[in-house]
């Protein structure tokens, strides 16, 4: 069975898309913006860190939602606009929110732009612990 999970916390969709889809165990989150939640209008976090971190709050209140936390992430994918001038900022930022030891697999990828003007998405696939 496949289900599709809007999470009453997250921040509002700036598209057509659940917040996560889950089958078999295995849960795939859509990349959170660094919007707040609750204040989609609100101006955004200045630069690459501070974006970094709303985003990764905002993978946790989804993951929240559907009983999980970060431990449970196996993969991110990462899509920065400023890549060259970004990169080494945002590892840091993102670097800090997994222990040394549990890092996901990875993907960061430069783009030319990403919805609401954001710096930084992040998009991952996560896996229930009791999944067969």
């Amino acid at each position: 069975m496949t289900l599709f999970h809007n999470i009453s916390d997250a921040p509002e969709h700036v598209a057509p898309f659940s917040h996560a889809v889950e089958a078999d165990g295995w849960v795939i989150l859509t990349g959170q913006m660094p919007t707040v939640p609750g204040a989609p209008q609100a101006d955004l976090p200045r630069g690459v860190a501070a974006q970094t971190d709303q985003v990764m709050k905002n993978l946790q209140t989804v993951l929240a939602g559907l009983r999980l936390d970060l431990s449970d992430v196996l993969q991110c994918r990462c899509f920065l606009t400023e890549f060259e001038r970004d990169y080494a900022d945002f590892n840091e930022t993102y670097k800090s929110w997994f222990p040394a030891d549990r890092l996901p697999a990875r993907t960061t990828v430069g783009v030319t732009a990403l919805a609401v003007g954001a710096l930084v998405e992040i998009d991952c696939v996560a896996r229930r612990r009791d999944a067969p």
